[in-house]
C-alpha cells in the first residue's frame, strides 16, 4: 500500500503520494484527496462507487481523475475510506484509469468537515519515479 503526506502550501493543499507501483501511488493520492476533506477513519465502507478517467499523459489523467472525484462528491456527497481497486491501462494515444472506491455519503453529524476541494490544478503537479518508487504530487484548489 502506498503512503501520502499533506504538505504546507500558501493558499491551497499540496499532496505528495508514493508507492511501489504507479497504481499504489495513485491509490495513496486518492486516499489523501479524501483525507483533505474529512477524517477518513470515520467513513464506513458501506457503498461501492466506480470512477473512471482518461488523459493524454499521466498528469492529464491525474487532473481528470481529481475532477471526477470532485464531481462524484458534488453529485452524491460520496466520501471514500478505501480504494478497493485501481485498474490502469496505457494505450498509445491515451491513459485510462478505473478506480473502485468504498465509502458512504457525507453525514454532517458523523463526518468532520475540514475543507471543500473546489478544483484540480496543474500547479506543482509532478509524477516521477525515484529509487524504485513512484511519486505523485498535486495541488488542489480549496
Amino acid at each position: 500500500m502506498g503512503e501520502f503526506e499533506i504538505l504546507p502550501h500558501t493558499a491551497d493543499v499540496l499532496v505528495r503520494a508514493w508507492g511501489k507501483t504507479f497504481e499504489e501511488a495513485l491509490e495513496a493520492a486518492i486516499r489523501a484527496f479524501y483525507e483533505i476533506m474529512t477524517d477518513t477513519t470515520r467513513i464506513e465502507p458501506r457503498k461501492r462507487e466506480t470512477v473512471e478517467a482518461e488523459g493524454f499523459d499521466l498528469e492529464n489523467l491525474l487532473y481528470n481523475l481529481i475532477e471526477a472525484l470532485i464531481v462524484r462528491f458534488d453529485e452524491k456527497a460520496f466520501l471514500a475510506s478505501k480504494v478497493e481497486q485501481v485498474i490502469y491501462q496505457d494505450f498509445d494515444e491515451k491513459k485510462y484509469v478505473k478506480v473502485v472506491l468504498l465509502g458512504e455519503p457525507y453525514i454532517p453529524e458523523k463526518h468532520e468537515s475540514r475543507v471543500l476541494i473546489k478544483a484540480a490544478t496543474y500547479h506543482l503537479m509532478r509524477i516521477w519515479t525515484e529509487n524504485g518508487k513512484w511519486y505523485i504530487q498535486y495541488v488542489v484548489d480549496i
